[in-house]
């Protein structure tokens, strides 16, 4: 795939899903907010088109004749594609996992999360970006739709329950902004769960989110029972299934003999 400039893009956006919960929300994301990649299979008359964020990759276009070669950049990610695409995703790369998932959108009233005393839940600001990285390497997962914690901290779209000395306890965010919905990201620190701090940070998201004038939306794992769970917790109900792919490294070429 050959990484696409923003200003080429215009004529190519039909092709990709819009205003509908889900994982059309990633191309808008890009789209919205410069943090992200776009592919495009060659420069002039392309056929296959893709937009990447945080690891997740919405691919369409016309598969045909791929060859693994192009494909390749897109290694190590979870894809959104056609049907279509799979044979050829399947040759580009040595793993094709497909994950089945789960996308929920805001119906119902949250159930009531209580705060302790001590802790505020508040809108995150770019002075919270030390408390953002400290959260560690293992939860740098949550910032990556945003450029990292200081994107995140910046974006005005993280609410976060946060300590008297400053350390965020939990924290809930826009992870990727569409132009009708928002997909909603969660993290509780391990010695804080089971408090509903996150429940709080959720709720607290929601609501501005609806100011926006947007729905918020829920996107999780059908196997990850916790997160169906908190999503239930507040007010989200599932809208529907659909499947994306996993894929590992790209197929290693035999080198031709002399």
């Amino acid at each position: 795939m050959i990484e696409l400039a923003p200003s080429h893009l215009p004529a190519l956006t039909r092709w990709f899903p819009a205003g509908s919960p889900g994982p059309a929300a990633i191309g808008e994301h890009v789209m919205a907010t410069g943090v992200g990649r776009w592919w495009v299979d060659r420069m002039v008359d392309p056929r296959v088109l893709a937009a990447s964020c945080a690891g997740y990759v919405v691919l369409r276009g016309a598969p045909e004749d791929l060859t693994p070669d192009v494909l390749a950049p897109l290694a190590d990610t979870r894809i959104d594609a056609p049907a279509r695409f799979l044979p050829s995703l399947g040759a580009a790369f040595e793993r094709l996992t497909p994950w089945d998932r789960m996308v929920w959108t805001l119906q119902a009233e949250p159930q009531p999360a209580t705060v302790p005393f001590g802790v505020t839940v508040r809108r995150l600001e770019p002075a919270d970006t030390d408390a953002l990285e400290a959260l560690g390497p293992d939860v740098s997962w949550i910032s990556a739709s945003w450029g990292g914690p200081l994107g995140l901290a910046s974006s005005g779209h993280a609410w976060a329950a946060v300590s008297r000395s400053g350390r965020i306890l939990a924290i809930a965010c826009t992870f990727f902004l569409g132009t009708q919905y928002e997909d909603v990201a969660v993290y509780t620190v391990p010695d804080r769960r089971r408090h509903r701090l996150g429940l709080a940070c959720v709720t607290a998201l929601c609501a501005d989110i609806a100011v926006r004038g947007h729905t918020p939306t829920w996107n999780c794992s059908l196997h990850n029972r916790s997160s169906r769970l908190l999503a239930w917790t507040a007010g989200f109900r599932l809208v529907r299934e659909y499947v994306h792919y996993a894929v590992g490294s790209p197929v290693a070429r035999t080198p031709l003999s002399a």
